[in-house]
């Protein structure tokens, strides 16, 4: 041996034969696990995407859609509690004020209830007993907007006629309105009306 070979020892990073085999073992295994790997990558997350997509259809399609909450009968029952409800507030006579009020504030409820005691007591009464003013409502067409299984939105399109004291002749007016229902209790009552 020569100066110029050197030893073993004197190479710190060298190692002894018996564990070079090992570790050459563990990287190729750690080689191959790295393969692995990059290539089941963009496999689990292909995968993670289809599912998650799907997760997300099937709970649109189950759970939010609220159309499958609601049928053909429920729309019509929206319907006609909105125009029997907006014939039930637009039209009174001073015949029978207290009576026409009682079967309006029947078909309400929440705030919009509160409102319309205080509206007709304080101003639609005292109108009506001295003008003698007398409205009927009748329903044109309505249709619902919007309808989920606890509230709906219902345009409703009216004819009202008016008479009064001052004017016996009547006078015949159109609108429309927005009505919003709320279900309580297994009936459609109007939380809000808004003219159009």
């Amino acid at each position: 041996m020569t100066l110029d070979e050197g030893s073993q020892l004197d190479d710190p990073t060298a190692l002894p034969d018996d564990t070079a085999a090992p570790r050459r073992r563990f990287r190729l295994a750690r080689r191959r696990i790295r393969r692995c790997l990059t290539r089941w990558r963009p496999i689990l997350l292909g995968l993670l995407v289809i599912a998650t997509t799907g997760f997300a259809a099937g709970f649109f399609y189950f759970g939010y859609r609220p159309d499958q909450q609601t049928d053909d009968a429920a729309a019509r029952d929206a319907i006609r509690a909105a125009s029997e409800g907006t014939v039930a507030l637009l039209s009174y006579s001073p015949d029978s004020l207290s009576r026409d009020f009682d079967n309006a504030r029947s078909r309400l409820t929440g705030d919009y209830q509160t409102y319309y005691e205080r509206f007709t007591e304080q101003i639609v009464a005292p109108a009506a007993q001295r003008g003698q003013i007398t409205t009927n409502a009748r329903v044109i067409r309505a249709a619902a907007a919007e309808l989920h299984p606890d509230s709906a939105v219902v345009l409703v399109f009216i004819s009202l006629k008016t008479t009064s004291k001052d004017k016996p002749d009547p006078v015949k007016t159109t609108s429309s309105v927005r009505v919003t229902l709320t279900k309580v209790n297994g009936f459609w009552l109007i939380a809000k009306l808004d003219s159009l």
